[in-house]
């Protein structure tokens, strides 16, 4: 495909905006998050340094891993198209205060890189690869090494994502609509938080489905006059009209036997349904904290956004590294 073709696609001749599709790429045991701060001034060469983000992720679909990419908020909305600038969008910018003193940190950084894998290896060389081509724009700020745990379990031992949208639902819940400001962009929180395994692990069953408000092994959701009104599931539904507000999760365990705990990637269209989330496992909605807070501590707290496939091409095409294709 030429060069003018592809630029000819992504002005218009798709008919549908298009999301990272390694938001929902699954089948995957291997994931690899580096958080990214700009080495360059933002207002001279963000633009350029997004661009090369862009670039150097745009690998072919054979090099055996997913990629996702994301962008602070307030750069994204300085350098990119306004088409493709989603409405309402924050940074993590402050701490979620929330009661008795309780607070989730705010370690916002510029931008966030995203591989996963079947393979370590790939993961790793596909990583290398990436971050290798971006040392004159970013620094690594932050990089963290997730695998999976029991499949589909945390280092709680409760299954996590059980409410996720299923395969074909999911993307209506990651990426923003056509027609809206930010088409087929998505939002995202990216979380650390540490467990307190051995606190937790004094629980006993009983006490630790009562924390979480389902059952530990088939992840059955307690009856509502079972179930602790500060639970996990009852602090983190965000319900509006009686209607629970989906989020996409992509959880993974991290650490190692001394520091251990989530990695919380959640994707959706919407930022405020997270952000209530939030809000309500703080306490900070007036409602009662979150009990898995007192077993697990968030240690780091960020939003990017994930823009659409065609807003990654165009942000390419303006600092000219959108190569053509013999």
């Amino acid at each position: 495909m030429t060069l003018n073709s592809r630029v000819a696609r992504l002005r218009g001749k798709m008919e549908a905006m298009t999301y990272q599709s390694g938001i929902t790429g699954l089948g995957v045991t291997d994931h690899a998050y580096f958080e990214l701060d700009l080495l360059v001034d933002a207002a001279s060469e963000g633009k350029t340094s997004i661009g090369a983000l862009a670039a150097a992720a745009n690998l072919p679909s054979t090099c055996g891993a997913n990629i996702v990419i994301g962008v602070r908020p307030e750069l994204w909305a300085q350098v990119a198209d306004p088409q493709d600038v989603p409405e309402n969008v924050h940074g993590f910018n402050e701490p979620m205060q929330g009661k008795d003193g309780y607070s989730m940190p705010a370690t916002q950084h510029d931008a966030w890189l995203y591989v996963a894998s079947s393979s370590r290896s790939q993961c790793f060389d596909v990583s290398h690869k990436i971050l290798d081509h971006l040392k004159p724009y970013f620094k690594v700020a932050d990089e963290t090494i997730g695998w999976v745990y029991e499949k589909n379990r945390d280092l709680t031992g409760f299954e996590d994502g059980t409410e996720n949208p299923g395969a074909f639902e999911a993307p209506s819940v990651v990426a923003i609509p056509d027609g809206k400001p930010g088409a087929g962009a998505s939002i995202l929180l990216f979380q650390k938080w540490v467990h307190q395994t051995q606190e937790w692990e004094s629980l006993s069953t009983e006490e630790q489905e009562d924390a979480i408000g389902r059952t530990k092994v088939d992840s059955v959701e307690l009856d509502d006059e079972e179930k602790p009104e500060s639970s996990h599931v009852a602090r983190s539904v965000v319900e509006v009209d009686g209607e629970e507000l989906d989020v996409y999760r992509r959880n993974v365990a991290y650490g190692d036997r001394g520091e251990h705990g989530t990695v919380f990637v959640g994707f959706t269209f919407d930022q405020w349904r997270m952000n209530e989330m939030l809000r309500r496992m703080a306490g900070a909605d007036g409602g009662p904290r979150d009990m898995l807070t007192y077993f697990t501590t968030a240690i780091t707290g960020s939003w990017y956004v994930c823009p659409s496939n065609q807003g990654l091409m165009r942000i390419m095409e303006a600092t000219g590294q959108l190569e053509d294709e013999d």
